[in-house]
This record gives structure tokens, C-alpha cells and sequence, in this order.
């Protein structure tokens, strides 16, 4: 072995010559050379260049690296552990090196090296002691927003090192020194294995699934509550398709909670197979047919897999012996059956017997109605013959006036008779003047509508009638009914009108027999409400509005405007459901041809009338959904309140030519039911107190 010392000799200071003459080296046999550094307050950029004059490396310094540095080996370094002492010196120092691709070093500050261009590592080639490297570590099992701040603890923050968490990929990425960064690698890797969350299938073969479930998670939540990490809690989920438990969580919870549900998966005896269920919400008698019909099914399925499978049946299905019976007075199920059996069917009533909610229908029935009318004409007649007469609509016919004009114009005079006695003298017989006729221009007048003006002049009589009608109604119906999800429910305000549908007579023509059916005309709203997953609701609707329409010469006519329709509402919207917008307009002239058509003088040989009619009628319903007993009081309440202000509104207005009369005024609404009292109680309220002997009542 020879062994030598490497002077580096500067001429213009003499601190680089000591420098030089502080670090030794050997060579070995081998040519393999080793290094023995030494330095005492050396300036940091000398120690740099040396190393790298050393190492054959090409080095660039930032220029805020400053300071001296104090370090002594007394062991010979290899190249690769001589590398590795100058990485620990300069990170001592709070320096660290970026290695580029091309070979080249950068000594910079450390917290600014890990914006550099640090290379990523992975478990292939995770680096070496303190050089700076980037490595993205995937976490499988926990949570990343959770193990991040863990970390962090073991990292300068403000240094070199850096923890970062992406919480979509759930993955970790760090910066730092290799050897910092691999232990955090190895924390991570514990971490996750402990927090291992894989699944375990246990079939049932005599339990509820569902029932084994629910004791399972009051007896582990009970006692995990505070005590450990969620994480280390198992989760356990009901398959009742399979009947089956499903468990999931650390690796020993697991086989915990597998364990205690195999022991409580035990036959039970065959006695008490009878129970009694009492039923809140659904009727006793609309459950039997349902239970049956399940009971048959689970029958039927456990015999055909015993067929299938060639075995004999298990004990359990042996001797299955099912009844189920309802009990009207109480609302309550009698049933017996295995225990399996009676297992699923406590299931069943579980989930039917449920508080169903109730849906409030409201609909808003608006109809306008516009009608008009003009009637216009002139007639005229000659005593010696021909004129102008028409007839229809609101014309009086002036044939018909003059009759009973002549009529009533003439008055017979009385007569006087005189009829001589047997025995004597005469009886005089006076018959007075008949009074005027009017009874045919009464008739012919009745039907006057409007205005009429007459004249005459010696042989010749006019008559001109005009006449405008103008209707108008505004209908506004708001009717609302609540009903019980899939419940069909009817709302009637009208009256029931008798409708003759047939009519004999007896024998001799005498004693006539009708047949009368009594039909309701009013407001009618018949609707099935189905609420659906959400806030939907089906509505199956049939919406009437009949009114009488008149008499005809057989019966009464009805006006009926009727909606039959399935919608689908969001709760608490309000949709149209129909409506009708109907206008009729019509003109009829009677005229004397060609006389009618002379312009101005034409209008007195005819006689025009118009009538135009516009109709809007629309419908429109709104659904919500009442799942609570607080909603429908609130609606009610509502309600309550409305028709109250109502009366309250009239009573401050009074009645006209009534002033002072007080009118009918609900009471406040009050949630409270006061019940009147007991019998025993009024008789105690209104017998007189009984007073001390010796003393008078005042």
C-alpha cells in the first residue's frame, strides 16, 4: 500500500494552502482510493470546490451560500460514502444538491430546492441518504386528508422537506432527503396495511340476516364509541336477498363479529311458534291475504330446492305448520309458524305496517263568460192590407199587437130587459157594458224585451223594438280534499236533481207511473293520488262541474264540463290540467227583398239580430305531500285562519240596513281539544253549595 497527500496549492492565500494540506487520502493496492477529510473553519464555497476538484464533478453554487463549516473524519472514506459526507455536511448546513441530467451539481439553499428540478423516484431506485428526490406514494386503505397532517410532523416544513395529499387519486406526494422520505414511505406502508378493509360473506342458515345485523351494531358501536379509530370499527350490511352478512374492516374485527354471528345463527326450539302482532297504521284484515300468499311462496321455494338437491329437508322446514288470522276488535295479527318462517314474516308486517303519508289535493276551476246581443227592427201595416211582420228572437210580431189592440179598443154595451108579472107589473133586467179585452195584447206583449215604440195615423200603424242584452259571470271554484297515499277520495258540493227516465199508464188510461233518477249536478273531484320515489305524485283525476241548464219540452238540460285525466305533479306545484276558450258569434236580418236593401231607408222593412258569446273556462290542480301530523295541522291551522278572517271581515261590515245585528265568528284556533265536561261534573257545577250548619247563606 502507498499511501500519499494530495496538496492543492494556491499562491495567493495562505489559507488555501492549509486547506489543501488538512485533507489526506490513501491510495490502496487495489488503485482504490480513500479519503480523509478534515476541516476547521473552512469557507463553505472552498469545501465545495475541493470536493469537487475531488470527485471530478462539475458543481455551480448559489451565491447565498455562505458561511464556514467545521468537520473531521477519522475513518477513510470510499468515493461513494466521501459523496455521501458532503450531501450530510452541506444539509447540516442547511444547503442541499440538485443533480441535473446532465451530471451537473447546484448547490442551493434547501427550501429552495424543492421548487427545483429534483428527479421523482419510485421503489425501483428510491435514492440514497441526503439527496433530494420526489416520490408519489398510493394509499389504498385510509385516508390521505387524514395521514397528511401525521407526516407533516416529521418533516421540516420550512426546510427542505415537503408533504402534500391529492384526495381524488388518494395518493401522497413528498420532497425531500432520500432517507427521509423512504421512512416516511415505510410509515405509510404500516398505516395502510393496519387500516386493510376487506369483505366477508356469511351466509345465514337459520337467523334473520337483518336481526343479526341490528344486534351486531348495537353491541360494537356501544363499546367503539370513543374508544378507537372508525376505521378499526367493522362495518356490517344485511343482504336479506341471500340472508347473508356482509362484514368489512380490520382483519381480527372481522373474524370477531363473523364469530359471534355463527353462534347466533342456532336453530331454535319448535316451541311458541304463536305471536300476536299489533298493528299501527295498516287494517288486520287487508294484511292476511298478503301474508299468505308470502308464506305459500317461501313454502313452495323450500320445497322445490329440497327436490333439487336430492337431500332430505332440514329439520326446520319439517312440519310447517302456518296459520294466520286477524283479529278485527284489536287490529291485530294471530299468526303461527316456524321459526324461520315467522321470521320473514314479522319482516313483512314491518315494512307494511308503516305510517302512510297523506297528499292534499287542491284544483281551481275559472270560468269567464262574455255575452252580447243586439236586436233591431222596424215593422208596419195598413189597415186595408199589407205591411211588414217578423218573427224570432226578441221581435214581437205586429200582427199580434194589433189584434190585441182591436181587441181591447172594443167595449160592448150593456142592455136592458123588461119582462112583464102574471100578477101584475114588470121585472126590468139591466146587463152592463163589458169592460175592455186586453188579454191578447197582454200575451202579445209578454214577450217584450227591450224597448218598444208605436204609432199610427189613420190607416197605417208602425211599431220599431230595440234591444242589447250584455252578460257576463265569473265562476271561481276552489275545492280541496286530502286523502291517504293510493286512497281514492270524492268531493260533492252541488244537489241531486230528479230526472224522469220513464213514464206508463194503467189500465183505463188513468193513474200515470214515473220513473225518476236522481242525478247530482254541482262541483264533483274524485282523485287516486300514488306518491313515488321523490316528490312526485300520480294523480288519477275526474273533475265535474254541471250546472241546470232549462227546462225543454221533455226535461231538464244539464250543462256539464267534465275532466278524466292521469298527470304527474311535483309537490306542491300547480299544473292545468284542461280548459276551453269558446266564442260564438252569430247575425241573423230578416228584410222585404229588394225594399230591405235601399241604403238608410232599407232599415224599415227589415229586422236584424246579432249575439256574440266568449268563453274561458280552466282548470288547474296542485298537489302536496303531507308525511307528518305537524304539516296537516299547519294546512289546517291555515285554513282555520282564512275562514275566520272571512267572518270577521263581514262583521266589521256589518249588515246593510242591520248594522248592529252581531254576526257567527269561529273561535281562535287552539291546538288543544277541551273536551265539554262529564255528566257528574255539570250536576256538581250547578247544584247550589252546601253551607255550615248555623250559618245563612246572604
Amino acid at each position: 500500500m502507498k499511501s500519499a497527500f494530495l496538496s492543492v496549492a494556491k499562491p495567493r492565500t495562505l489559507a488555501s494552502l492549509l486547506l489543501a494540506a488538512l485533507l489526506s487520502f490513501s491510495v490502496l493496492a487495489d488503485n482504490e482510493v480513500r479519503y480523509s477529510p478534515n476541516f476547521k473553519g473552512t469557507d463553505i464555497n472552498e469545501f465545495i470546490n475541493i470536493v469537487g476538484m475531488n470527485l471530478k464533478k462539475t458543481i455551480i453554487v448559489d451565491p447565498q451560500v455562505r458561511g464556514r463549516i467545521n468537520v473531521r473524519s477519522y475513518d477513510m472514506l470510499t468515493e461513494e460514502q466521501y459523496y455521501q459526507f458532503f450531501l450530510n455536511v452541506l444539509q447540516v448546513y442547511g444547503f442541499a444538491i440538485v443533480e441535473m441530467d446532465s451530471g451537473i451539481l447546484k448547490v442551493v439553499r434547501d427550501k429552495d430546492a424543492k421548487t427545483s428540478n429534483i428527479p421523482v423516484v419510485g421503489d425501483d431506485a428510491p435514492g440514497y441518504g441526503d439527496e433530494m428526490v420526489t416520490r408519489v406514494v398510493p394509499v389504498r386503505n385510509v385516508s390521505v386528508r387524514e395521514l397528511a397532517p401525521l407526516l407533516r410532523q416529521f418533516v421540516n416544513q420550512g426546510g427542505g422537506g415537503h408533504v402534500v395529499n391529492y384526495d381524488p387519486s388518494n395518493v401522497i406526494m413528498m420532497t425531500g432527503p432520500a432517507a427521509l422520505v423512504n421512512r416516511l414511505v415505510d410509515i405509510i406502508q404500516r398505516v395502510d396495511k393496519a387500516g386493510d378493509q376487506e369483505l366477508e360473506i356469511l351466509k345465514l342458515n337459520f337467523a334473520s340476516a337483518a336481526e343479526i345485523v341490528r344486534i351486531l351494531e348495537s353491541i360494537y358501536r356501544g363499546q367503539s364509541r370513543g374508544e378507537q379509530p372508525d376505521f378499526l370499527v367493522p362495518r356490517i350490511v344485511a343482504d336479506e336477498r341471500t340472508n347473508s352478512v356482509i362484514v368489512s374492516g380490520e382483519a381480527q374485527a372481522r373474524q370477531r363479529v363473523i364469530e359471534l354471528a355463527r353462534r347466533l345463527d342456532a336453530e331454535l326450539q319448535t316451541n311458541g311458534n304463536t305471536r300476536v302482532m299489533y298493528l299501527k297504521y295498516a287494517k288486520a284484515e287487508d294484511l292476511v291475504p298478503v301474508l299468505k300468499g308470502v308464506s305459500d311462496s317461501i313454502a313452495a321455494e323450500a320445497q322445490g330446492a329440497q327436490q333439487a338437491g336430492g337431500q332430505q329437508a332440514p329439520r326446520r322446514n319439517a312440519g310447517r305448520a302456518i296459520s294466520i288470522e286477524a283479529h278485527p276488535d284489536s287490529n291485530s295479527l294471530v299468526i303461527t309458524a316456524q321459526p324461520d318462517m315467522m321470521r320473514s314474516l314479522e319482516e313483512v308486517v314491518r315494512q307494511l305496517d308503516i305510517r302512510r303519508a297523506q297528499v292534499l289535493v287542491e284544483a281551481i276551476i275559472v270560468e269567464v263568460f262574455d255575452g252580447n246581443g243586439t236586436d233591431f227592427g222596424v215593422q208596419w201595416l195598413n189597415e186595408n192590407g199589407g205591411g211588414t211582420n217578423f218573427t224570432g228572437g226578441n221581435t214581437i210580431p205586429i200582427l199580434n199587437v194589433a189584434a190585441g189592440a182591436a181587441a181591447a179598443s172594443q167595449v160592448t154595451r150593456g142592455t136592458e130587459t123588461i119582462v112583464a108579472n102574471p100578477s101584475g107589473g114588470q121585472t126590468t133586467t139591466v146587463t152592463p157594458d163589458s169592460n175592455r179585452d186586453y188579454s191578447k195584447l197582454a200575451d202579445a206583449l209578454q214577450g217584450l224585451n227591450g224597448a218598444l215604440l208605436g204609432f199610427y195615423n189613420g190607416n197605417w200603424a208602425a211599431i220599431l223594438q230595440a234591444v242589447r242584452t250584455s252578460t257576463n259571470s265569473n265562476v271561481l271554484a276552489t275545492p280541496h280534499i286530502t286523502t291517504m297515499d293510493n286512497q281514492e277520495a270524492i268531493f260533492l258540493v252541488g244537489q241531486e236533481v230528479p230526472i224522469i227516465t220513464g213514464s206508463s199508464l194503467g189500465s183505463d188510461n188513468t193513474n200515470p207511473f214515473q220513473q225518476v233518477q236522481r242525478q247530482e249536478v254541482g262541483i264533483k273531484l274524485k282523485v287516486t293520488p300514488q306518491i313515488n320515489e321523490g316528490d312526485a305524485v300520480q294523480l288519477v283525476i275526474e273533475q265535474e262541474v254541471s250546472s241546470i241548464g232549462g227546462a225543454t219540452a221533455v226535461d231538464i238540460t244539464i250543462n256539464k264540463r267534465e275532466i278524466k285525466t292521469t298527470v304527474m305533479a311535483d309537490d306542491g306545484a300547480t299544473i292545468v290540467l284542461g280548459g276551453l276558450i269558446d266564442e260564438d258569434v252569430q247575425e241573423s236580418e230578416s228584410k222585404v227583398p229588394l225594399l230591405g236593401d235601399i241604403p238608410v231607408l232599407g232599415h224599415l222593412f227589415k229586422s236584424t239580430s246579432v249575439s256574440k258569446r266568449k268563453r274561458n273556462l280552466m282548470v288547474f290542480i296542485k298537489a302536496s305531500i303531507v308525511r307528518d301530523g305537524s304539516a296537516i295541522s299547519g294546512i289546517s291551522k291555515q285554513k282555520y285562519n282564512y275562514i275566520r278572517a272571512e267572518q270577521l271581515k263581514r262583521d266589521e261590515e256589518g249588515i246593510r240596513l242591520m248594522p248592529n245585528t252581531p254576526q257567527a265568528v269561529l273561535p281562535e284556533w287552539d291546538d288543544t281539544l277541551k273536551l265539554p265536561p262529564s255528566f257528574e261534573e255539570f250536576m256538581q257545577q250547578q247544584e247550589p253549595q252546601v253551607q255550615p250548619q248555623g250559618q245563612q247563606q246572604p
